[in-house]
């Protein structure tokens, strides 16, 4: 499975993130394409421990669950609900998003999977840092293609 922490999966995952321009119009869901940076880093900073968001009780019967279909092989389904509370309800800058997003993806790759091993995910429990490389290069690449990029 790809992980972020593999160099080549990395670099294409920051190229794809290069390449984003402000006129990308998303193919389905309802994030801006500023708003869905603002997403996907908020999740990575979970991953680095700059975040942290507790899990609920809801959260904790139904992780074994969601963890499952989230670290399977098969791409996320266009159009999946967002959890509320990574749901970015403001716009954001384009640019100012992207400066950030590319910031914490840099300090999340090069943290490296001692950076990140263990470190609790919301609505996945406990992940370790095979599952961390890989969750997060799923939930980029999902994001990533809704834009076409």
């Amino acid at each position: 499975m790809p992980s972020l922490f593999e160099p080549a999966v990395a670099q294409s995952i920051e190229q794809r993130i290069q390449s984003l321009q402000s006129n990308y119009e998303r193919q389905w869901g309802k994030m801006s394409l500023s708003q869905m940076m603002a997403h996907v880093r908020f999740v990575m900073e979970l991953g680095t421990g700059e975040k942290t968001e507790k899990i609920t009780l809801l959260g904790k019967l139904l992780s074994p669950i969601i963890k499952k279909v989230a670290l399977s092989k098969q791409p996320y389904k266009q159009g999946l609900p967002t959890g509320a509370s990574f749901i970015i309800k403001e716009e954001k800058n384009f640019e100012e998003e992207k400066e950030k997003l590319l910031q914490t993806y840099h300090h999340f790759v090069s943290a490296g999977e001692a950076g990140v091993a263990g470190k609790s995910h919301p609505a996945f429990g406990k992940l370790t840092a095979e599952e961390w490389g890989f969750s997060q290069w799923k939930h980029l690449d999902h994001h990533l293609r809704q834009f076409n990029a």
